[in-house]
């Protein structure tokens, strides 16, 4: 038998699958301004600090000469003003969990750093610093709640100056344990930026990796920035609690600087909450 003159042809090899390179999503620089907008209305500190640009450039206007000549519009306003404030303590209901939440966390870490780190040379000001300034804080919105209710008539308002005392110099208490928190904090990104930007000139000196190192340097100047903006909040914000201690007669009690200053912590407050969602 004669053998077969031709094999069965070979089959060509699969063709090698098609990848496909996944579209990174959008960052926030490109996310739509609409739905930027609804994602920071949607949480509550994004609508607080509203109602606080609204009640204090309402202060601002009663506190220049400009209604003078309109006694309605003047009494109006006060009215505002006066609804807006309680209407943001309702904003507070709560909120001093969260407080509980970066206190306990922060202990948690300290813990866990002073059993890796027995040498440390500040075990005591990473204990005592979150314990201030969560404390105080957390404090402040827990009787700030009994406040709310106070001027809502569910409590006695003559319950009302007493918590609004305690209120008060519990905020003053968070924010010196704030300022010194974020005043540590922005030390250490001072010297990591020092030390970033000596790398820099070593790195352009040998012609390799400069670029990537400029970057990070980038990120740490915007750190920077956003650390001393929320240093300059904690200190507006603290002149307006000084006055609540002094019932308005402290050295800063003038109505307009008053104003002037818790607008510029709401407009601070706005930016961080805007680029943090």
């Amino acid at each position: 038998m004669a053998s077969e003159s031709s094999a069965s042809p070979q089959q060509p090899p699969p063709p090698p699958p098609t990848t496909t390179v996944a579209q990174k999503p959008n960052t926030t620089k490109d996310r739509d301004f609409l739905q930027h907008l609804e994602t920071y209305l949607a949480k509550r500190d994004g609508v607080d600090k509203l109602l606080k640009i609204s009640r204090y450039t309402t202060k601002l206007i009663l506190a220049s000469s400009l209604l003078h000549s309109n006694p309605t519009l003047s009494h109006r306003l006060k009215s505002f003003d006066t609804n807006v404030g309680v209407s943001r303590k309702a904003f507070r209901l709560g909120k001093f969990v969260q407080d509980l939440n970066a206190l306990r966390n922060s202990l948690h870490n300290y813990s866990s750093h002073s059993h890796c780190n027995s040498n440390s040379n500040s075990p005591n000001r990473d204990f005592i610093l979150p314990l201030i300034a969560y404390g105080g804080e957390g404090l402040y919105y827990f009787v700030e709640q009994f406040v709310w209710l106070a001027k809502s008539g569910l409590i006695d308002s003559k319950h009302n100056r007493i918590l609004q005392k305690i209120s008060a110099w519990a905020e003053f208490v968070g924010y010196l344990g704030s300022v010194a928190m974020k005043l540590r904090d922005l030390r250490g990104i001072v010297e990591e930026e020092v030390c970033l930007k000596s790398s820099i000139e070593i790195a352009v000196m040998r012609g390799v990796g400069w670029k990537e190192e400029e970057g990070r340097l980038k990120k740490i100047k915007e750190k920077k920035l956003m650390k001393v903006l929320s240093i300059v909040q904690d200190f507006a914000d603290g002149f307006m609690c000084v006055d609540d201690i002094l019932e308005g007669n402290g050295p800063f009690s003038k109505p307009i600087f008053m104003a002037s200053s818790g607008l510029l912590s709401a407009l601070i407050s706005t930016h961080k909450n805007w680029l943090s969602c």
